[in-house]
């Protein structure tokens, strides 16, 4: 399993998937620079693999995906692995193609999951195009998040490959209704309801917004602000929530690996962001009964049903947004409505033991087992 450590959805859904796989009986390397935010502590049937990249004054950037495609082939050897799982196309599907060429004759195959940006941003880009379409052609595999995003990799990369849908999960019995006991007291202790947002603070979420909508909400009803994540526009919210005296209103919260604790407490949970391939943190709040509030963008309404289980609105439209959050925090009966629809569509749609037997049926296919 090759993924990047961080808060984002994909190294989320990497570490995820692995630690499920080994609960199945699998044995899982996670091969990175570093331990993947959500793989603490021990897990049986998990390893970890540190990637180093020494510096070397020759280098002005360090060769990362070389050093990369070295530890895998080194991993496989040793571990006699079957399947390279990269999350990520740039540059893991990349290092991956080296890291099996390096073992040649011995095959190992390469499944490679799109999660978004290394296709709409990263990939897309025309210094990394051609090797990024080259790298997803010589995959064995090559899943997506969401439908978008498979149409997006074929508009982009005009590529015939197979492209397989399988979304994101969650674990229903991890992400649940009901927060833990006083933590909804210590977030808001004047008892305000509470809106949430969760990422990694890029301008493509647009966490500006935020501070639009918690305007327009204001102006209606009381509610506090809880921002989760941390990322270059956290200096510049938190300086603009002073000048526009919300400092009471608004909570930065930083980064949080046990997110399941938090999303439970909030009434409504906030996306209002430019671009999402799926929106991962808005199928676990949904799992945790929080209705959602996003833009109608991406993969995002394949997750979020308009006026069921939350509402979606242009990007950009905070005035929308708003009325529609102020109105799930303000009449209980549309929350209840939203947040029992919420819950059984995480439920019912994106378990995380029903979404893992797909790519076990992908493992098994490119390895004959039947």
């Amino acid at each position: 399993m090759v993924c990047y450590p961080t808060f984002g959805g994909s190294g989320v859904v990497a570490t995820e998937l692995g630690k499920h796989l080994a609960t199945l009986g699998h044995e899982v390397h996670f091969i990175t620079y570093d331990v993947p935010s959500r793989l603490q502590g021990f897990h049986e049937n998990i390893f970890f693999h540190n990637v180093d990249v020494p510096p070397y004054p020759l280098f002005t950037y360090p060769p990362y995906s070389v050093a990369l495609a070295s530890k895998m082939a080194e991993v496989a050897r040793r571990a006699h692995l079957n399947i390279m799982h990269v999350h990520y196309a740039v540059p893991h599907a990349t290092s991956a193609f080296l890291a099996k060429t390096m073992i040649s004759p011995w095959c190992i195959k390469i499944v490679t999951t799109l999660h978004g940006t290394d296709i709409t941003l990263v990939g897309s880009d025309p210094s990394y195009l051609p090797m990024t379409r080259f790298s997803i052609e010589q995959s064995d595999a090559v899943t997506a998040v969401s439908r978008w995003l498979r149409w997006q990799t074929i508009k982009h990369f005009h590529t015939k490959r197979t492209i397989e849908v399988i979304p994101n999960f969650v674990d229903p019995d991890r992400f649940k209704p009901g927060a833990k006991p006083g933590l909804r007291e210590r977030l808001s202790p004047d008892g305000r309801p509470i809106m949430m947002h969760v990422s990694n603070l890029r301008p493509v979420k647009r966490a500006r917004d935020l501070l639009d909508i918690l305007a327009f909400v204001r102006a209606r009803t009381e509610a506090r602000l809880i921002i989760v994540g941390d990322g270059p526009e956290r200096p510049i919210l938190e300086e603009s929530a002073r000048k526009r005296h919300m400092d009471d209103d608004i909570i930065f919260l930083g980064n949080y690996a046990d997110i399941e604790e938090l999303l439970p407490a909030a009434d409504v949970l906030l996306l209002p962001s430019a671009s999402e391939s799926f929106g991962l943190v808005a199928l676990e709040a949904m799992s945790c009964g929080v209705p959602v509030i996003a833009s109608d963008v991406g993969g995002l309404p394949e997750v979020v049903e308009h006026g069921k289980n939350g509402y979606l609105f242009e990007v950009g439209d905070t005035g929308a947004m708003a009325e529609g959050a102020a109105e799930i925090m303000t009449d209980p009966e549309v929350h209840k409505r939203m947040s029992a629809a919420a819950r059984s569509t995480a439920v019912e749609r994106f378990p995380t033991d029903r979404i893992t037997e797909r790519y076990i049926d992908i493992y098994k296919r490119l390895l004959f087992i039947a």
